[in-house]
This record gives C-alpha cells, structure tokens and sequence, in this order.
C-alpha cells in the first residue's frame, strides 16, 4: 500500500510539473503581448486625443491600413533586402569562421590581420556605403559586402575567443593521446567554439538588415531602404512606419531562425 502511494504521490508531483512548465510558457508568452498591446492602445488614444498631424505620427490603425493597402508594394521591397541580407549574412560570417580558423592556427596571421580588422570595423557603415557603391556600384554586391562587412567582426572575435576557449590540461591530454590537429579542431575547438558563435549569429541575424537597408540608402531605387527613403520624401508618414515595422519583422524573422537553428544543433 505505502509503494502505491508512493507512486501515485510521484507521479502527481510530474504532473505538477509538467503543469507548472505550460502555465510559465503561457505567462512568459502572455507578458510581453499584452505589453505591447498596451503600447499600441496609449499610442493610439494619445494621437486621436492631442490631434496629431497623420504626416508627423500616424496611428496604429493608420498604420495597419498602410500595411493592408500598400501590402503588394512592401512585398515587391520586401524580397531584394530579404536577399541582400541574406547573402551577406552568410558572406560576412562564413568569411568570419574561415578567418578565426586561421588566426587560431597561425599566430603571425592573427598578428598581422587582426589589427586591419579591428580598423574596418571603426569605420561607420554610414561612410563606408557612399564607397563601396562607387566601387561596386548599385546593384546586388554592394548591398551584400555592406550587409556582410557589419555581420563580420562580432562572429569574427566570438570566434576565435570560442575555438581558444580550450582548458590546458584538455589540450595537454590530447597531446598525450596522440590527437592529429584535425582531430583536436573537430572534436575540441569546433565543439567548444559553437556556443560563442551561436551569440555573434544572433546579433548578426538583426544587423545584416540593417547593412542592408544602410546599403539601399545610399543607392537603390528598390528594397525597405529606398522605400523609406521615398516615404519620408513624400511625407507619406503610414507607409513609413509600415515599412519600418516590416524591416524590424524580417530581423525578428532572422533572429528566431538563428535561434531555432541553435537548439537544433547545441544540445549540451
């Protein structure tokens, strides 16, 4: 009788749980909606209310209608700084990871490079754009190697902290092992490098958006970027604001791409 009770007391306290972990999940989900609910009924009631122009603050129904109507026209600007974006989210780290391999191996190359890096990356993406432009001119590549420049030092550094981020005593026992360098780099460095680059990729998910729309700033005629350009000229404020929402949708997009991707992959 005591075992039963036992079992039955155990497994009411899963259950518990089990119950207890949905009901955070909601909370955790319920907090920030209603939140942002919130915000968007005082932004809506303090426009009606003080009469705000349309063309300095529009509402949030404004800017729905904005989003409903002008929905094929964002879609049209929507896929090339997708694509932009993209692209030099993947230029910018698969150039990062190569790079840190390399400084992690050879000393004198990070001595000798690491410096030209920390130089490019003092340099605002705002100066640099107008150059790359006139260099590349204003099609795609210019936009990706803008997208790809601002994704490339963060992953850059979380990189090589991460393949170094190796105890002596782990790397003195793969000597005594006989472990190839291949070997240490694969089952070692690669395993204990991921966390770090799984950080940088998080804030380039967000960043490579915005070398994008830096990118058609300065020289585009489509994509988010010349769209908000136009709207401001043409004090068209809804459609403004409409894709600006959009533009901060695609890096939460990206953000919960690079997200999912990590708890497929780490699962230490």
């Amino acid at each position: 009788m005591s075992t039963t009770l036992e079992m039955v007391s155990e497994e009411e306290i899963i259950e518990a749980e089990k119950k207890a972990a949905i009901r955070a999940k909601i909370f955790a989900w319920i907090i920030p909606l209603s939140t942002a609910v919130a915000l968007l009924v005082i932004w809506q009631a303090g426009v009606r209310f003080f009469g705000v122009p349309i063309y300095i603050a529009p509402a949030p129904s404004d800017v729905g209608n904005a989003l409903v109507g002008s929905f094929p026209l964002l879609m049209a600007n929507f896929w090339p700084t997708l694509t932009e974006a993209l692209a030099g989210f993947l230029v910018g780290n698969l150039s990062a990871i190569l790079i840190a391999i390399a400084f992690v191996h050879n000393r004198t190359v990070e001595r000798a490079f690491f410096p030209i890096a920390v130089f490019i990356n003092t340099i605002p993406i705002l100066a640099i754009a107008p150059i790359l432009v006139l260099i590349l001119g204003p099609g795609l590549s210019a936009k990706v190697v803008i997208a790809a420049l601002i994704c490339f030092f963060p992953t850059l550094v979380n990189m090589v902290r991460g393949l170094q981020a190796i105890s002596p005593q782990a790397l003195e026992l793969a000597r005594i092992l006989s472990a190839s360098k291949s070997e240490v780099f694969w089952k070692m460095r690669l395993q204990s490098s991921l966390p770090f680059l799984f950080s940088a990729l998080r804030i380039a998910a967000t960043t490579s958006v915005i070398g994008a729309i830096v990118g058609e700033w300065v020289g585009a005629t489509r994509g988010l970027g010349a769209l908000i350009i136009e709207a401001t000229f043409n004090f068209n404020s809804p459609l403004l604001y409409a894709t600006v929402f959009l533009s901060s949708g695609l890096s939460v997009l990206m953000f919960a791409l690079v997200a999912l991707t990590e708890r497929l992959v780490i699962r230490w």
